[in-house]
């Protein structure tokens, strides 16, 4: 039996979570104070993913940067692969609050979205 200690990032507690697999299978989750951080630990020992934010280059605008984030949690083996892309875009201004700059970033099924207004 494996045992991983966590700490839980569901909510602002921050609750110390034990979790023990069995043949990669969750066996029990221990620590937790809420239903939120039963289900985080169970995601983060078998399938982690996390949401990314970054800033993307603008074309014909003032600003040179805009905040960017993906539209849902990637794999957490992904960041790496969605970072290079997100990199190697830039967008021409204007962009808008949830205009969507890159579609299905590295292969994730999720879009990379705006999080700014840029005239």
């Amino acid at each position: 039996m494996e045992k991983r200690d966590l700490t839980c990032i569901g909510c602002p507690m921050g609750c110390q979570i034990t979790v023990e697999l069995d043949n990669n299978e969750v066996v029990s989750v221990t620590g937790n104070t809420c239903p939120i951080g039963d289900k985080y630990a169970r995601n983060e020992v078998i399938h982690p993913e996390r949401t990314v934010t970054s800033t993307m280059t603008v074309i014909g605008s003032n600003s040179q940067r805009v905040s960017v984030k993906t539209s849902g949690n990637i794999p957490k083996d992904k960041i790496f692969a969605c970072m290079k892309q997100i990199n190697a875009t830039s967008v021409h201004a204007p962009v808008h609050i949830g205009d969507v700059l890159i579609k299905n970033v590295a292969n994730t099924g999720i879009d990379i979205v705006s999080t700014k207004n840029i005239e």
